[in-house]
C-alpha cells in the first residue's frame, strides 16, 4: 500500500490545486465545459474517460475494458480488478468486493479503512483514492462530483454513443438507483475528513449547479469565444522530458494546469549538428558512455512530435519547437508548424537561419541572446516574409543578473513593432522568479518564455533557472504575468468607469 500511496501522490504533484474531480457518466457531465478539468487531478468511473481525459481509471467490469481500447487517448493509471492492460500506461491490480445483501453493511465499514478494493459503488473506490491525495498533499481537498445523476431515466452523457455495458433496463435501474443511498451516507461519514465532497447538480443535495462550476472555474472564459490573453506564456521543456513520453506528457499535462498558452521542445539532428569526435568523447549520464549516447537520448522522434502534437491539440495547447539545424527544420514541416524558434545558441549559423527566412512564411520567434544591434540590423533586412517576427530579448547567462536583464530592449523592440507591424515583443526569462517577466510585459511583451522541468533531477537542463512543475511555482509566475498584463492594460487614455468627479465647476447663468 506504501508503493500506492507514493504512486498516486506522484500522479497528483502534477497539479498545484486542491481541487479533485470524479466523473461519472450522467447525462449532467455534457453540462459541465471540459476547460474545467484541465487543471486538476481527473478520477474517472468505468469508462468514463470518453466524456474527458482522465489521470486514473477505476473499474472491476470486464465490459469497460472494450470501451476503454476504443479511445485513443488513456489514463496515467488504471485501478482494477481485470487483466486490462494497455502499452505505456500504468496499472495497479487490486481486489474486487462485489455487493451482496449480506456484504452490503461492509461496504461503508470497509470504506473508512485503508484497505484499496474495487467497490461495486465505485465512486467509494475513488474517495479512497481522493483521501490518498489528500494525505500526500497534506492539506483538505475539495472534490467535485460531475456526471452522478441517480437518475437513470436521463441517460448517459451525449459523449457515450455506444453502450458496453450488458446490463439490462431493470438491472441498470436498480444499480443506479442504489448509488445515491449510499453517496448521501458517504457524505455523512466523511465529516470532519479531509475531503470537502461536493456534488454537480441540480439535486436537493448538490452543492452546486454545473453552470456555477464553469463560472468558478472559467470566469469570463466561461463564455464560448472569450478573447484569448494578449500575452503568451510559453513554458520551454528543453530536452528536460529525457527522450521519456510518460515524463514529457506529465509536463505538458502539467503546464496546461498552471494555465501556459504554449509548449516549447527542441529538435537538432544530432549526427550533423555536433563533430563526430564530439558524440564519441567519454560523457557521463544515465544513457551511456559518450555524448553521442547522451544527446540521442533526448531527441524526439517523429512518432513523439505527433504524440505531442495530439495531446496539446486534445488539451487546448499550443506547441512549437527550437530548430537548430536545417535537417530539423525540414524534419518538423511534416507538422505544418506555424511557429518555429530559432535559439540564440545560432544566431552565427547564418545560411541556416537566411534559409528559413527565404522559405517559411509563418511565425518566427528569434531569440537575441548574445548578439547585438548589428544582428538586429541583420535580422530585419532578413527576415521580410515571415507574417509575424517575434523579437525576443534574451541573455544567455543561467541565471541572468538582475543588471544584465536590460528589459528596456523588449521596450524598443515595442518601438519597432509600431514601425514593422510584423514584429512582436518577447522575452525569454533566464533570470530567476518572474519580476522580470513582469516588467517585460509592462514594456510591451507580447510573448514571454520560462524554463521548466519536472522535479530536482541531476539531469534537468538549466537546472539553475527552470521552474519545478511538481511545485505551484509555475502557476504563480504564469499568475503574475496575467497580473502584469491586467496592470499595464491599455495605452489609450481614457475617463475608466471607477472614476468620477467630487468637486464641479458651477455652470454660470
Amino acid at each position: 500500500m506504501d508503493d500506492f500511496s507514493s504512486l498516486i501522490a506522484d500522479i497528483a504533484s502534477i497539479y498545484s490545486t486542491d481541487t479533485i474531480f470524479i466523473l461519472g457518466k450522467g447525462r449532467s457531465a455534457d453540462e459541465v465545459r471540459k476547460e474545467v478539468f484541465r487543471g486538476s487531478l481527473v478520477i474517472g468511473l468505468n469508462d468514463a474517460e470518453r466524456i474527458a481525459p482522465t489521470d486514473i481509471t477505476v473499474f472491476h467490469a470486464e465490459w469497460v475494458k472494450q470501451g476503454l481500447r476504443a479511445m485513443a487517448r488513456g489514463a496515467q493509471l488504471y485501478v482494477t480488478s481485470t487483466d486490462f492492460a494497455v502499452p505505456g500506461r500504468r496499472v495497479l491490480r487490486v481486489p474486487h468486493h462485489p455487493l451482496t445483501q449480506e456484504s452490503s453493511d461492509l461496504v461503508m465499514q470497509r470504506f473508512l479503512t485503508d484497505e484499496l478494493a474495487l467497490e461495486d459503488i465505485l465512486f467509494l473506490t475513488a474517495l479512497k483514492i481522493a483521501r490518498k491525495v489528500a494525505e500526500a498533499r497534506g492539506r483538505p481537498q475539495t472534490v467535485y462530483m460531475v456526471g452522478f445523476d441517480f437518475r437513470p431515466e436521463t441517460g448517459y452523457s451525449h459523449e457515450i454513443t455506444t453502450d458496453y455495458a450488458p446490463q439490462s433496463a431493470d438491472e441498470r435501474q436498480a444499480r443506479i438507483s442504489q448509488q445515491e443511498f449510499y453517496f448521501l451516507n458517504t457524505l455523512y461519514f466523511l465529516q470532519q475528513s479531509n475531503l470537502v465532497v461536493k456534488h454537480v447538480g441540480t439535486r436537493a443535495f448538490s452543492a452546486i449547479a454545473p453552470e456555477d462550476l464553469n463560472r468558478l472555474f472559467l470566469g469570463s472564459a466561461a463564455v464560448p469565444d472569450a478573447p484569448r490573453h494578449a500575452v503568451a506564456v510559453v513554458a520551454e521543456l528543453t530536452t528536460n522530458h529525457f527522450g521519456d513520453r510518460a515524463r514529457l506528457e506529465r509536463m505538458i499535462r502539467a503546464v496546461r494546469a498552471a494555465g501556459a498558452d504554449l509548449v516549447k521542445l527542441q529538435k537538432r539532428d544530432v549526427e550533423t549538428f555536433y563533430r563526430k569526435e564530439q558524440l564519441d568523447s567519454a560523457y557521463r549520464s544515465p544513457f551511456g558512455r559518450t555524448f553521442g549516447d547522451y544527446r540521442r537520448q533526448l531527441e524526439l522522434s517523429a512518432e513523439d512530435f505527433a504524440f505531442v502534437d495530439a495531446l496539446c491539440r486534445e488539451l487546448g495547447l499550443g506547441w512549437f519547437a527550437s530548430l537548430l539545424d536545417q535537417p530539423s527544420f525540414e524534419f518538423m514541416q511534416q507538422f505544418a508548424p506555424t511557429l518555429v524558434k530559432l535559439p540564440s545558441t545560432i544566431s552565427e549559423h547564418r545560411d541556416y537561419l537566411a534559409h528559413v527566412a527565404r522559405s517559411y512564411r509563418h511565425g518566427v520567434v528569434l531569440s537575441t541572446g548574445m548578439t547585438d544591434q548589428a544582428y538586429e540590423r541583420w535580422v530585419l533586412e532578413t527576415f521580410t516574409n515571415c507574417e509575424r517576427l517575434y523579437l525576443m530579448q534574451a541573455n544567455s547567462a543561467y541565471p541572468t543578473p538582475l543588471h544584465e536583464c536590460n528589459i528596456g530592449v523588449v521596450r524598443h523592440y515595442d518601438h519597432l513593432s509600431k514601425q514593422h507591424r510584423r514584429i512582436v515583443p518577447a522575452y525569454s526569462s533566464h533570470d530567476l522568479g518572474w519580476k522580470g517577466s513582469a516588467l517585460a510585459v509592462a514594456a510591451g511583451a507580447r510573448m514571454v518564455e520560462k524554463h521548466v522541468k519536472l522535479g530536482n533531477t541531476e539531469w534537468a537542463h538549466f537546472d539553475a533557472v527552470a521552474v519545478d512543475l511538481t511545485t505551484p511555482k509555475f502557476r504563480e509566475y504564469v499568475e503574475a504575468i496575467r497580473e502584469a498584463e491586467l496592470i499595464t492594460g491599455s495605452e489609450e487614455k481614457r475617463v475608466n468607469p471607477t472614476e468620477h468627479h467630487k468637486y464641479f465647476v458651477r455652470a454660470t447663468g
